[in-house]
């Protein structure tokens, strides 16, 4: 027996999302995806692929006929919403059967169906059967980096424009060669465009890179929780960086060096660049940056 271990729900849609050619949802081996819920509550909605678990007339669960479990690369079994916390629910009970036969480890959907379809309202689904071409025509969405933050993808996926709308993209970071992309979505922040190649060395690039990052997450920040300057705080490593950042974003930037020398009592939220370079006083290795800021930030 394999085991049984938790996924989160942004495991299972970067599952989804793998492709070569074609979606790997083509593979009759790669995902099999189960739903324990009752009969109504799947016929009203589910997550895409997924198949109702059998049970017989008693109400016990039934292995599934359908396909050779022992040579599946990944089982993700959901309820409603269990949590790694709750005690033995239908995802577990059913995942418990599953792992007796099967060679890879059962994962179950931390949150289980409600979670999933809140983070995720687009992969819900009300059809039962998939024909090949259906899961041929797929269109996989960008890999999830960051929960609702940051993902990765193509230039094709990046100028979707259902894609646009189902992630709800404030702003794009291009690598792409010679393919700049236009916006007509006045939701979309800003684009940094930095064209790249195989020689491309995009080390070079990289503190550019995170300081576009870091500009974005501060902008979400404010917007979301309607901070004022003073309550959201970012932390640079320089004074050019301090000053650049300060004037593209409306929060208050200081230096590392800075930071550890003052307390700040309105913030409410921080923003670290280099987190790795914190150190104790006599530099002798990395020192926790969250229990720094715990002892320099009022609480």
């Amino acid at each position: 027996m394999a085991g049984i271990i938790f996924c989160e729900a942004t495991e299972l849609y970067n599952l989804f999302n793998q492709c070569t050619k074609y979606s790997r949802l083509t593979e009759p081996i790669y995902l099999y995806l189960v739903d324990v819920r009752s009969k109504s509550e799947y016929d009203e909605s589910h997550v895409i692929t997924a198949k109702r678990a059998r049970t017989d007339v008693d109400g016990n669960y039934l292995l599934p006929q359908d396909i050779e479990l022992e040579c599946v690369k990944y089982c993700v079994v959901y309820d409603g919403h269990t949590k790694s916390s709750d005690e033995v629910g239908p995802a577990i009970q059913y995942a418990m059967l599953l792992e007796v036969v099967s060679r890879q480890p059962i994962r179950i959907l931390n949150g289980g169906y409600e979670y999933f379809s809140a983070c995720y309202p687009f992969f819900r689904t009300q059809m039962l059967f998939y024909l090949p071409q259906e899961l041929d025509a797929f269109e996989p969405y960008p890999i999830e980096i960051i929960p609702a933050k940051l993902y990765m993808g193509n230039f094709k996926q990046a100028t979707n424009q259902q894609v646009q709308k189902d992630l709800k993209f404030k702003a794009y970071l291009n690598l792409c060669k010679a393919k700049e992309i236009i916006i007509t979505d006045k939701n979309i922040a800003s684009i940094l465009h930095i064209p790249s190649s195989e020689e491309t060395d995009l080390y070079y690039h990289f503190p550019m890179i995170c300081n576009f990052l870091a500009g974005q997450l501060i902008e979400r920040i404010i917007n979301t929780f309607h901070c004022k300057q003073d309550e959201v705080l970012y932390i640079c490593e320089n004074n050019p960086l301090k000053k650049f950042v300060s004037r593209n974003t409306n929060c208050t930037c200081v230096t590392r060096k800075s930071f550890m020398e003052n307390i700040y009592t309105r913030v409410k939220h921080i923003v670290v660049d280099e987190a790795q370079n914190f150190r104790t006083e006599d530099g002798k290795g990395i020192k926790s940056v969250y229990g720094i800021i715990r002892a320099l930030v009022a609480e």
